[in-house]
């Protein structure tokens, strides 16, 4: 990611398209010489950064320095760089293809945080945990199926970002103000071909699709739209992040942690969940930068102002980049979790005669009694044991009281074998885990194969 908005792989994409432009011009007609295209093709990686610079010191215009410096190189292709073109013809262009790849080189991330997240859920699709509603204990629900809720949210991200790649468009060959003149000068008042050229550079860079009107740039909500899509996965990771704290904090799940690690300068004994706290802090960052794109996308004037350019060739690196790192520390994190059963155990055996009391408030209704009075006697004891195994360690004999309540006497209600037995109490949340992996993940993952790269290991040092 760092390598695609460096600033000589942008420069090798302005070459490439001026390159797409001349082509385009000479099969319409134009008499582009030989030579010309030759040199131009020999020197779209070579640009000389510092010599580019000395241009723009002293033209004070970023892509007029390059169009000196290229012909320079390629002299035979001087006379015709830039022939009808505006600025925008190669910044927006530019902007387009980095962003295109940008999100292939995400969705692959995606696909490894998911793979990642699959063996965790899989292995664990029926160990007993505590749900959490309000981060109170509320009912039984599973480890792996606790992941594939967060497997959930990265996957309604790929499919989000799968949507802005098919729907993506291309600015084109378009002109100052949009409306091709420049062209249709250079055709001699053929319109079609003007219009001909605009579909020809787009396909020679990647685009079936152009924007069939812009002004001189394409629409801002194109940006924002991305960065939505990128504030999406920096949601879906930061509440991973923040989900996977509070289970480190009860000490159930952990983020990994290497054998050298300082958890803290002072306390040497703390194991502090570093990474997934770097994730919630690059997730604000990104979810913030969102609102910055739809602010650029509602202040632009007629067909262009340029309050655009300095703010976007800051948020869109630093999205993708941001984006990026998120994405790498949720493979690690996911890579390296770690569950402990004997304290997922624990909680499960000392909360379980809350949770029961569900099962007797059915059974109650179920025999003939009155939903409400059951369901005041069970608030009553259970709140009495509360207190008392809060306030004095008392063991909890939660059921034991319900079995002596005259309420649930008299409708025969009384303990059955599998009362204790937590995997009674989890639903189908092993089979969820089973569909989720085995119907709802794999098209997605073979969606992502189909247009982004192969995906980082499931396993990166960070």
């Amino acid at each position: 990611m760092q390598a695609l908005w460096g600033e000589r792989r942008r420069i090798g994409l302005w070459r490439r398209l001026w390159l797409a432009l001349m082509e385009g011009q000479r099969e319409l007609g134009l008499a582009i010489p030989d030579d010309a295209l030759r040199q131009l093709r020999a020197h779209l990686d070579d640009a000389e950064l510092d010599r580019a610079a000395e241009h723009e010191k002293r033209l004070r215009h970023d892509v007029m320095a390059h169009i000196h410096h290229l012909g320079e190189q390629a002299p035979a292709a001087r006379p015709f760089l830039h022939l009808g073109a505006t600025s925008a013809y190669v910044t927006d262009n530019a902007d387009l293809l980095l962003m295109r790849e940008g999100m292939q080189i995400l969705l692959g991330r995606i696909a490894a945080v998911l793979v990642a997240l699959s063996k965790p859920a899989r292995r664990h699709r029926a160990l007993p945990c505590l749900a959490y509603t309000h981060f109170q204990p509320a009912q039984l629900t599973t480890v792996g199926k606790r992941v594939t809720l967060w497997m959930q949210e990265f996957l309604l991200d790929a499919e989000e970002l799968l949507h802005r790649l098919a729907t993506l468009q291309f600015r084109g060959v378009k002109g100052a103000t949009g409306t091709q003149a420049s062209f249709v000068e250079l055709f001699d008042g053929d319109v079609d071909k003007a219009r001909e050229l605009d579909a020809r550079v787009a396909k020679k860079m990647g685009f079936a699709r152009v924007f069939a009107v812009t002004g001189q740039t394409y629409p801002r909500k194109a940006d924002a739209q991305i960065l939505g899509a990128l504030s999406g996965v920096a949601a879906s990771a930061a509440k991973f992040a923040t989900d996977l704290r509070l289970l480190q904090h009860d000490g159930e799940m952990l983020e990994p942690f290497e054998s050298d690690q300082v958890g803290s300068s002072a306390m040497p004994y703390k194991r502090n969940p570093m990474r997934a706290e770097r994730m919630t802090s690059l997730g604000r960052f990104v979810i913030e930068l969102e609102g910055n794109a739809w602010h650029t996308a509602a202040s632009q004037w007629l067909e262009r102002t340029l309050d655009d350019s300095a703010n976007r060739r800051i948020v869109l690196p630093e999205a993708f980049l941001a984006t990026d790192a998120i994405l790498v520390l949720a493979t690690n994190v996911a890579a390296g979790l770690e569950v402990r059963e004997a304290v997922i155990a624990r909680r499960v055996r000392e909360a379980l005669p809350f949770l029961a009391t569900e099962r007797w408030l059915v059974r109650g209704v179920k025999s003939g009694g009155d939903r409400q009075e059951l369901h005041e006697v069970i608030r009553g004891h259970s709140l009495a044991v509360a207190q008392a195994v809060a306030e004095t360690g008392a063991a909890n004999d939660l059921l034991e009281r319900l079995g002596r309540d005259p309420a649930f006497r008299r409708l025969g209600i009384r303990a059955t074998p599998d009362e204790r037995e937590p995997a009674s109490y989890v639903g189908r949340a092993p089979q969820q885990v089973d569909e989720f992996l085995e119907e709802v993940l794999p098209p997605v993952l073979r969606q992502i194969e189909a247009v982004a790269p192969v995906a980082a290991a499931a396993e990166v040092t960070v």
